[in-house]
């Protein structure tokens, strides 16, 4: 089988996990107990790695056609194939907890993969091809025929895979099986995962249970109303971050793949299973506007969970989804990557970066929400604000790796300094709610020290904008978060003209915006910050043209990866992306309102 574009993909999930589903009906990636967990399907990053394949023995062939599409606002997804012999559907979804609704959804999904085939017209044969290798590959499991389906077993995993009255039969590494539907007929299957020490797979109706998991998507979304500009994508983008959290902990992870290739033929690929704080202060905007206060509550008490007490240490920029800080690094040799383009990693050594900006996007959200929060917080989080303040108030003249967590030497990052500036400017606004401990005096010296610093350095008079770094006279699309971080008024004279030299130097007809000159892709979350940052200078209708020709990107379902090849149109990097669907719900909402936030 050829290796599926990225944008081939769609996304499905139970808020435990995701996967991602081909228009050629494969399952490709699938971590069942979590989302930075094993994978048991990674055809994704290598052939031999695991997949389930269910589609017409037609496919492929002259007049095979497909059409796709969500349940409208779920992460439940219809395939129909268009075959010479007649039209079946395949629908997907991982199973909801029975009776889950609203903010129930993921608490305690069984980790069960639901296949419903329902003939459409004609009469179709189908085939199936299961070849599970738990361990992100490591693993070829034993396969043992059961009644009613087939149980493998390898290592830490259980996987059943059951299918209705099929007469299922395990060969040595996998089970293929054909079968004929015509129309009216329903066919309903599921691969159950459960520890190999733990309780048996659950066991379900696959068909009642996509009925219920359906219900449980158009639950959650009812209870979350959007009133703004775009409604039907911000609805969209909303449903897919929320299949994007970790239900238990409310943590986001910042997309469902490791290593997709952000270059070809580079070795910029990396894990994003995980949940980065810097882009705490965005999410928490985009959950606001988008869902409710419920899930901004959670992710607050994830974070200062996940922080604990702050001493010397530079807090990390990301963990995993329950918390875990030490998420070393390792590479997957025995996997050759997306298309052949490794290397494949686990583990994100970014934890060990110092990156100045978190404290000031986790305090920035505090002062979003600190009407929600109430008048006094609780003790850890005003630990947390009182802890980040000072540390930030005695380490923001340090260099550091700045947002783009460049692996290459340390230096004085533009937004960076600007986010200290962030850090000290809302602790000084809410000092009146962090207790006698708080020195608002000390802060605001501090905060105008910050200010002084990067008006005198970060300006590069040269080129008339601000840079990437002090003393560099290399663009950077960062220095578009001034305005929107209240740094300084859009339209300041300083500002008009970073911005138009940014459009001007890194932008593209296509609407895509590069993170710096020689970067070779477009980074959809730069060219949404454009957008607003339009908005902010009274260009509200070049602004919309903007937005509006930047949303043809997203694949057929409405998926965003993380980048855009500039050459072709090719989706790069992990997917689907939160930090772009954020990005689209932040502009969508700075477009109904200019002066919202």
């Amino acid at each position: 089988m050829d290796q599926p574009a990225i944008s081939d993909y769609g996304f499905i999930s139970d808020c435990r996990s995701g996967a991602l589903v081909g228009r050629d009906g494969s399952i490709d990636w699938w971590c069942p107990d979590r989302f930075d967990g094993p994978s048991v399907f990674a055809r994704l990053l290598d052939p031999e790695a695991g997949y389930f394949r269910l589609a017409p023995v037609a496919a492929g062939t002259p007049g095979h056609r497909v059409e796709r599409a969500y349940r409208p606002d779920t992460l439940v997804l219809r395939t129909v194939h268009h075959t010479p012999q007649g039209s079946v559907a395949v629908t997907d979804a991982l199973a909801a907890e029975l009776g889950a609704r609203a903010h129930d959804l993921g608490m305690n999904s069984p980790a069960v993969l639901i296949r419903v085939v329902e003939g459409l017209s004609g009469r179709v044969r189908m085939a199936l091809d299961f070849a599970p290798r738990p361990e992100d590959g490591l693993l070829t499991p034993y396969l043992h025929e059961r009644p009613g389906g087939v149980l493998a077993t390898a290592g830490p995993v259980d996987l059943m895979l059951r299918a209705g009255d099929l007469p299922l039969r395990a060969g040595r590494d996998r089970v293929t099986h054909e079968f004929e539907v015509s129309a009216g007929d329903v066919v309903g299957l599921d691969v159950a995962y459960a520890g190999a020490y733990h309780d048996p797979p659950a066991r379900l109706d696959p068909v009642a249970t996509l009925a219920e998991t359906v219900r449980a998507w158009e639950g959650y979304r009812e209870a979350h109303q959007y009133g703004g500009r775009y409604p039907e994508l911000v609805r969209h983008s909303a449903t897919v971050l929320t299949g994007l959290t970790y239900a238990r902990s409310g943590a986001v992870a910042a997309a469902l793949t490791t290593s997709l290739p952000e270059r070809l033929g580079g070795d910029r690929n990396y894990d994003y299973r995980y949940s980065w704080l810097r882009d705490f202060s965005m999410t928490m905007r985009a959950l606001w506007v988008a869902a409710c206060p419920s899930e901004a509550s959670r992710l607050f008490a994830w974070v200062t969970r996940s922080i604990g007490r702050i001493g010397d240490d530079p807090v990390p920029v990301l963990f995993g989804l329950e918390g875990e800080r030490d998420l070393t690094e390792h590479d997957r040799p025995h996997l050759r990557g997306f298309g052949g383009d490794g290397p494949v990693r686990m583990g994100n050594d970014a934890w060990r970066q110092r990156q100045l900006d978190v404290p000031g996007e986790v305090i920035s959200a505090v002062w979003r929400l600190r009407d929600y929060l109430g008048e006094t917080f609780d003790d850890e989080l005003r630990e947390m604000v009182l802890g980040l303040t000072e540390q930030v108030a005695s380490t923001w003249h340090l260099p550091d790796r700045g947002m783009w967590e460049t692996r290459e030497v340390e230096r004085h990052y533009l937004s960076s300094k600007v986010f200290c500036w962030v850090t000290m400017d809302r602790a000084v606004k809410l000092a009146d709610r962090l207790g006698d401990r708080a020195d608002p005096g000390r802060w605001t010296v501090v905060r105008d020290e910050i200010c002084d610093e990067v008006l005198r350095e970060g300006w590069n008079d040269r080129i008339g904008a601000f840079t990437g770094s002090y003393g560099s006279a290399e663009l950077d699309a960062s220095a578009l978060l001034l305005p929107m971080l209240h740094f300084l008024p859009a339209d300041d004279p300083r500002m008009r003209s970073t911005i138009e030299m940014v459009e001007r130097e890194l932008g593209s007809e296509s609407g895509l915006v590069r993170r710096w000159t020689t970067d070779p892709a477009g980074f959809l979350l730069c060219s949404f910050w454009l957008v607003e940052c339009l908005v902010m200078t009274g260009e509200r209708r070049r602004a919309e043209e903007l937005f509006e020709r930047v949303l043809p990107y997203a694949n057929d379902v409405g998926l965003f990866s993380e980048q855009i090849d500039l050459k072709d149109g090719t989706p790069l990097g992990n997917t689907p992306q939160a930090l772009s669907h954020i990005g689209l719900i932040n502009a969508a909402w700075r477009l109904t309102n200019p002066d919202s936030f």
